[in-house]
């Protein structure tokens, strides 16, 4: 079984190029992930062993033993499409849903969350409109979320908090 150590962000590697090896699709709670045996799209079985927990982003590619790559894809999942109703906006949907921590992916137009009855009542009381939908879900990740180390991101700035108010 191939085994997997590392990922290479989406963008930072050429797909015409790189020796792509095939494809593993994932919902968005499965893209959360550190050890892991997943099934490609192929059948073919990969242990995943990263250092830290890790995020994966439609279109990142996790790096084979062999420097083979399996590229990373959303899979379809049934979804909630919010859209502001008369008097809403998006931004206010947003702080209402980001208030509640729900994992959402928020366009400029709309807002997708994973389908809750509950929730969906609680938009629509806001005068949100609020239909059924089944596509990949590209949920944000916020300030806290953990990113696990990715040496393709350097993280450079100040942490000094000191500060005075005159």
């Amino acid at each position: 079984m191939a085994t997997c150590t590392q990922i290479r962000r989406a963008g930072t590697y050429d797909a015409d190029k790189d020796r792509i090896k095939g494809s593993v699709t994932l919902p968005a709670d499965q893209r959360h992930v550190r050890r892991k045996r997943l099934m490609l799209d192929d059948g073919a079985p990969v242990m995943l062993d990263l250092a830290q927990s890790i995020m994966l982003a439609h279109g990142d590619a996790l790096v084979l033993d062999d420097g083979g790559l399996v590229v990373v894809e959303a899979a379809a999942e049934e979804l909630m499409q919010v859209r502001p109703g008369a008097g809403t906006s998006v931004a206010q949907l947003a702080w209402h849903i980001g208030n509640r921590h729900l994992p959402a992916q928020v366009e400029e137009s709309r807002i997708l969350l994973q389908r809750d009855h509950v929730i969906e009542h609680m938009l629509e009381g806001l005068g949100a409109l609020v239909s059924e939908v089944v596509e990949p879900f590209l949920p944000l990740h916020g300030a806290y979320h953990s990113h696990g180390h990715d040496p393709d991101h350097e993280h450079a700035h100040s942490h000094d908090h000191s500060h005075q108010h005159g």
